[in-house]
């Protein structure tokens, strides 16, 4: 199945439209009348043209200042030429034709601007980077995103956008209204344009190549993203701590982790996250879902970074080194905890006693220490541990591994390794 992206129509702010010599009288339609030709509702719209002139002086009339109301939706326009441009838009009439794909538009300037999709031809160059556009409208609005401006307002919520297309789309979260569905996997979205980019998902369709590595992308957005962590630009700057980000996405995650909000709940219990993918992780744990698989031993994981850190296992590969000493790590979260011991951080206390921990592991298995809880139980025997570790370490002395940690320059061995 090839998913074929259409070229879209020029939206309302992309309209060119270029002045008629000659002026048109339009009756009223009669909505009565079916019609299937454009030709003869053209007929019904149109009166006979006329061209006026003054014969005392030669010259044209000038132009009524007046607006000229739709007699169909009740637009208005500020002359009768653009007035009839606009008519073809309730007749369905469009008079120009590409040569190349022949595909019809309503105006001529809407077809110019289509042919440069032909040609490649962008004349409209960012005088602010290096690129170029095919028509003077989507110049304008990548302009918005080096000024910053945001000047299309959801009505809704009052959150901010570029561009209008950007605003109809974020509008279809609100309304619900998203007629094109997947038949692949039912999800629905407000524009064509978004189904198509999700199709590419299930089809691996990534057009977009990364020209510094193998990578490729279905989105060019994310190309953009990509690009980033090569050229090591990070725009997005948090306002609370001056942290910088490549990707806004990132930022606004982040951004969470000052403000503490989560406004991604949990359905089935009363759980909330603060982003999407979290709660989607989240969810699994309630369905058993285990979609990502280890290619060495096959063991599954709910979460794509859960099986990153399990295959680190096998590889014996550790990323995450201390700046503060010749350790590594496999897992950021295991550095964060380490860097604790040489800081002395302790952000973990007791309720009961006040002690202070660098990890929360600790802390819990401190508490146990207070109530007594011992969880981990033998199976050989009648004794119980606080923790998984107290266990295993019980367990040698059942299965005869009593000293499985030697040191070499003494010639000793110790039942553990700390």
């Amino acid at each position: 199945m090839n998913v074929t992206k259409e070229e879209p129509e020029p939206d309302e702010e992309q309209l060119v439209v270029k002045q008629e010599a000659d002026t048109f009288k339009v009756t009223p339609l009669d909505l009565k009348h079916d019609t299937n030709e454009p030709e003869e509702k053209m007929n019904q719209l149109l009166n006979r043209r006329e061209k006026t002139k003054d014969h005392s002086d030669g010259s044209k009339l000038k132009r009524h200042k007046t607006n000229k109301p739709c007699e169909v939706c009740g637009k208005c326009f500020p002359s009768q030429s653009h007035l009839n441009i606009h008519m073809r838009a309730h007749t369905g009439e469009k008079p120009f034709s590409c040569p190349t794909c022949a595909k019809g538009f309503s105006t001529k300037g809407n077809l110019n601007i289509h042919i440069r999709t032909h040609t490649g031809e962008k004349p409209y160059a960012c005088g602010m980077c290096d690129k170029s556009f095919s028509c003077s409208s989507h110049l304008a609005r990548h302009m918005r995103m080096h000024r910053g401006e945001k000047p299309f307002s959801c009505p809704t919520c009052a959150k901010a956008f570029s561009n209008r297309r950007s605003l109809s789309i974020h509008m279809g979260s609100h309304t619900g209204n998203m007629p094109y569905t997947c038949k692949m996997c039912e999800k629905s979205y407000s524009f064509c344009s978004s189904l198509a980019y999700h199709m590419r998902t299930h089809f691996g369709d990534k057009p977009y190549a990364c020209e510094m590595c193998d990578k490729s992308f279905s989105v060019v957005s994310h190309l953009a993203g990509h690009m980033r962590t090569h050229t090591g630009v990070k725009p997005f700057s948090c306002p609370t701590c001056a942290k910088r980000f490549s990707h806004k996405g990132n930022l606004n995650k982040h951004i969470r982790t000052h403000t503490g909000d989560k406004p991604y709940p949990c359905e089935m219990c009363d759980k909330s996250f603060s982003n999407g993918s979290y709660l989607a992780g989240h969810m699994r744990t309630h369905t058993g879902l285990k979609p990502f698989s280890c290619p060495t031993c096959a063991k599954g994981f709910s979460q794509k970074g859960h099986l990153s850190k399990h295959i680190r296992t096998h590889t014996g590969e550790k990323p995450y080194d201390c700046g503060m000493c010749d350790t590594s790590f496999s897992t950021g979260s295991n550095l964060a905890r380490h860097m604790k011991m040489h800081t002395g951080e302790k952000p973990f206390s007791c309720p009961i006693c006040a002690q202070g921990f660098s990890g929360k592991n600790n802390l819990s298995k401190h508490i146990k220490t207070h109530t007594g809880w011992k969880p981990h139980c033998c199976e050989m025997c009648d004794k119980s541990f606080i923790s998984g570790s107290d266990l295993a370490h019980h367990m040698r002395m059942h299965t005869g591994e009593k000293k499985p940690h030697h040191c070499e320059m003494f010639d000793k061995s110790f039942i553990s390794g700390s």
